[in-house]
This record gives structure tokens, C-alpha cells and sequence, in this order.
């Protein structure tokens, strides 16, 4: 037997077991498209399904590239993604550079395109969107067999819609507030340059709830220090509402933080010397149109506390003083770095609960966790692997932080 016929056996073997696992639609497509990136070393995948009820287009319901797709949506019948999804046929552009087709380089913008795989995502009753495959991972094209294996591999992920269960209206984002561009960050030390972060492509859109997740060094809280202004890139682009701030001086950078950004740190940095008002009304004296302390405290349930200091606190309440804090400036975005970190589980979600009431109001928040329970709360999970974006997940039904558990 072959080796494409191996691979086209076990990618099925591996499908069948992980549909059977799934408890829900999104975990079934997820692990779906995992199973056949590696087992087709594709580079970058993404599902794209039709919006029946909304537009009637084309929207990326998952992918697995360094590029933000969140954006993106194509009309049946445009571009390669368009064409394959109206025809129900597969497109192979096995030599992309011998057949070119441009649409397709929108869909990945810039990403250097060699190859390409699109296959329809049909059930038995209908056509639900497609699967697009773009270069291996390798550096070499795709071939005739792995669009074969990427056919199976559609046809097994439309195994796990039923007729019972559709895929979710999609998430609608907001404008665009925040967009970086092949960031990178270098740091220097006794051993020599260390790159933390190697070209990192990302919109951040407001009113979301976006989480970044990895494992350790893999560049997610570096990332969170550019995105709030306390740390600059080496090269790339960091634009916020259309003026960039790549190349900002410390005063430039101090006042995009003082006006937009709020912070939730892990370890509360709460003035001990202040009770839960005093910390609120510093920040509120450094800001032109603050919220109301006592309304911030009210907000995180909290206003009973308001004279008790840190000390008297417990580590959820302290926590919530923090959140209570932020939202004193009124910021365009909130910066949450591992803020359940040190506490335990019942008051985690009490502090989740409070984050997620200040999201349901309208703030915009990125939040750095290694809990991947947490990432069911967010809009958006990007998850972060050697200094690079490796793939996003659009949440299309949050749950609400009762719901998670660890």
C-alpha cells in the first residue's frame, strides 16, 4: 500500500474518532480540520460556510494561518472560494504561480502563494460552504493525491452536521480599532537576539472579547504590551484608529495609554496605602472624562467596599477593585493579562462574571490566558505558537462564565 493511500486511511480512521468525540458542531469541524492540516501538511486552512440568513456569503468559520481572516466573506460564484462553493466541485491550483488566480491572493494577504486546494463541504443534503488549503508546509506544491485526501476530509467534517444542527449565524464584528502588521520583537541578551515575536498579523475589532492563547513564551503577553502602548515593536506596523504608533516616542506612547487603554494585571497592583475609592479616583485625575468611581465600584458589586484597603480585601475582591479601576478611564480597550491567574476557581468566575458583564456593555477587551476553559467566553480565541498567530477561532455562542468549568 502506498503512502498517499496510508495517509487516506488514517485521516479518515482519525476523523471517524475525533466526530465520535466532539460533544458539538465546533468541536467536531475544529478537530476535523486539525487532523487533515496535519495529515495533508497544509500551511493554512480555513472553512468557509454560507450565511443563509444575513448576506448569502461566504464567512471563515475557522482557520488555521497567521493571517486574520475574520474580515473576509465572498459572493457563491466569486474568486475561487465563490466558485467552488456554486459549482460543488473541487479546484485544484496544485502550480498557483502557473495558473494564477487572484482572488485567492486576497484571501491571503500576504502570504506568498504557491499552491491551492478548495474542496466543497457538502452533506447529504446540501452544500454548506467550502475548505480551502493553501501551500504545504514543506515548501513543496500539493499533488493530486492530497486534494484527494482534503476531498474525504470535507466529506467526513459534513459528516458531523446533521440535519438537526446548523452552524450558528455568523458573529458580526464591529469596526476595525486596532490593526498590526508583521510585528516583530526582538531582545538581546547574553546569549545574543532572542525573537519573541516573528511577524504577528491581527485586527482587534471593537466591542469584542478576544482572548490570546499558548503556551508559555510563545509571545502572547509580549504582544498584549505592544497592543497597550508599554512596549514597542522591532519592525511591523501597530496602527490605532488609523494612526500608527509603530515608531511612537515615550510621550506619544504614554498618552495612547493614559486616553484608551485600561489594565487588569494579575497581581492587581492596587496602592496599598488608598482604599477601593482612593485607587479609583487617582486613575479618574489623570483622565479627561473618567467614569464615576463610585458607579465603577457599583459595577463590580463592590460599593459596600468602597472605604476597605487592599489588605482588607480578599484576592476576587482586590481583583475587582482592578477591573473597577480600568474601567474608571473609560478606555477604548481593556488589556486583561492572566487575570484569574492566582485565584481559585469559584472566585475566578466570579471575576469572569463581572468581566463579562463590562463586554455585554459595549467594552472592548483582550485578554491573555493559558485556561483554555476561559476561551469558550470570547468572540475571538487566537491562539499564539513560537511567536506567531497559528490559528483563530471566530465563537459564534459564547458561554457565559457559569458555564465553564475546571
Amino acid at each position: 500500500m502506498d503512502r498517499s493511500m496510508l495517509t487516506y486511511y488514517k485521516t479518515i480512521g482519525e476523523i471517524q474518532s475525533c466526530i465520535a468525540a466532539s460533544q458539538t458542531l465546533d468541536e467536531a469541524l475544529h478537530a476535523s480540520l486539525k487532523i487533515i492540516v496535519e495529515n495533508s501538511q497544509a500551511a493554512n486552512a480555513v472553512i468557509w460556510y454560507l450565511d443563509k440568513k444575513g448576506d448569502k456569503k461566504l464567512h471563515p468559520y475557522y482557520w488555521i494561518s497567521p493571517i486574520d481572516l475574520t474580515s473576509k466573506k465572498y459572493s457563491p460564484g466569486v474568486g475561487v472560494v465563490g466558485t467552488t462553493f456554486a459549482n460543488e466541485q473541487s479546484t485544484r491550483l496544485l502550480d498557483f504561480k502557473a495558473t494564477p488566480a487572484e482572488d485567492v491572493i486576497h484571501t491571503f494577504e500576504g502570504i506568498d502563494i504557491d499552491s491551492v486546494i478548495c474542496v466543497p463541504l457538502t452533506n447529504a443534503h446540501e452544500t454548506l460552504g467550502c475548505i480551502e488549503f493553501v501551500n504545504r508546509a514543506d515548501g513543496n506544491l500539493f499533488t493530486d493525491e492530497d486534494a484527494d485526501v482534503c476531498e474525504i476530509m470535507a466529506m467526513m467534517a459534513a459528516m458531523a452536521i446533521d440535519e438537526n444542527e446548523q452552524i450558528q449565524d455568523p458573529w458580526e464584528a464591529g469596526n476595525v480599532l486596532m490593526t498590526i502588521r508583521g510585528i516583530t520583537r526582538e531582545f538581546q541578551n547574553a546569549s545574543g537576539v532572542v525573537k519573541v515575536l516573528k511577524g504577528v498579523n491581527l485586527d482587534v475589532y471593537d466591542g469584542e472579547f478576544l482572548v490570546l492563547l499558548g503556551e508559555s513564551g510563545c509571545g502572547k503577553s509580549t504582544l498584549l504590551n505592544i497592543i497597550g502602548g508599554m512596549d514597542q515593536p522591532t519592525s511591523g506596523t501597530f496602527t490605532f484608529l488609523n494612526k500608527d504608533y509603530s515608531t511612537a516616542n515615550q510621550n506619544e506612547l504614554t498618552e495612547f495609554r493614559r486616553k484608551n487603554i485600561g489594565f487588569i494585571f494579575q497581581s492587581y497592583n492596587l496602592m496599598p496605602n488608598l482604599n477601593a475609592l482612593q485607587n479609583l479616583r487617582l486613575i479618574a485625575e489623570l483622565v479627561e472624562t473618567p467614569l464615576d468611581p463610585d458607579l465603577a465600584l457599583e459595577i463590580v458589586g463592590l460599593s459596600e467596599r468602597k472605604t476597605s484597603y487592599p489588605s482588607q480585601l480578599s484576592g476576587g475582591q482586590q481583583q475587582r477593585v482592578s477591573i473597577a479601576r480600568a474601567l474608571v478611564k473609560n478606555p477604548k480597550i481593556i488589556l486583561a493579562d492572566e487575570p484569574t491567574a492566582a485565584l481559585d476557581y469559584a472566585t475566578s468566575i466570579e471575576v469572569l462574571q463581572v468581566l463579562e458583564k463590562v463586554v455585554s456593555e459595549g467594552a472592548t477587551m483582550v485578554m491573555v490566558t493559558h485556561n483554555e476553559e476561559i476561551t469558550r467566553m470570547a468572540n475571538r480565541v487566537v491562539r499564539m505558537r513560537n511567536g506567531k498567530v497559528y490559528e483563530i477561532t471566530v465563537n459564534r455562542h459564547p458561554a457565559h462564565a457559569t458555564d465553564l468549568v475546571w
